[in-house]
């Protein structure tokens, strides 16, 4: 088990670096659970929405990942995206850890860690390194990434 395990984050992994969100999505059980310090958690169709968006949207995009790890339960995983974060267009190296569970054979909770200061440093600039560990700056990341999320899905 812990071979498909392993197997099941590779290919989400890899359709990742193609940008290849439906590669991804398919990975996912219907009822996924998402979290992350940008958008705090996100559930079911939500959560495909989001990396549609993501992959869309990607600019001078490159992912890797390494150190897949997996258990009976699920498994976890180091990966790194560089991209040009939209609103500035300012280079981001974003560094993440992430954990999985999964059940059936696909994923039904997937949490990623990442520190939204360095990340708001490099998107943001200044604003980012004065105000990124606040809970002022991080609501307003989150309300900004959650209405980004609902106006691609109004499109």
């Amino acid at each position: 088990m812990t071979d498909a395990h392993s197997d099941l984050i590779t290919r989400f992994y890899q359709a990742f670096e193609r940008l290849d969100a439906e590669a991804m999505v398919a990975c996912y059980s219907d009822d996924i659970m998402f979290s992350d310090p940008a958008f705090g958690t996100l559930h079911g169709q939500d959560v495909g929405d989001m990396w549609r968006m993501l992959t869309r949207r990607a600019k001078d995009f490159s992912l890797v990942f390494d150190t897949v790890r997996a258990d009976a339960q699920g498994g976890s995983a180091h990966w790194v995206a560089t991209y040009l974060f939209g609103p500035s267009g300012r280079q981001v190296t974003n560094d993440i850890q992430a954990r999985f569970v999964i059940r059936d054979g696909l994923i039904c909770r997937h949490e990623d860690h990442f520190d939204l200061w360095r990340w708001s440093r490099q998107a943001l600039g200044t604003p980012g390194l004065l105000l990124g560990w606040t809970p002022l700056l991080r609501n307003k990341v989150r309300a900004q990434a959650l209405s980004g999320l609902r106006a691609f899905q109004g499109q």
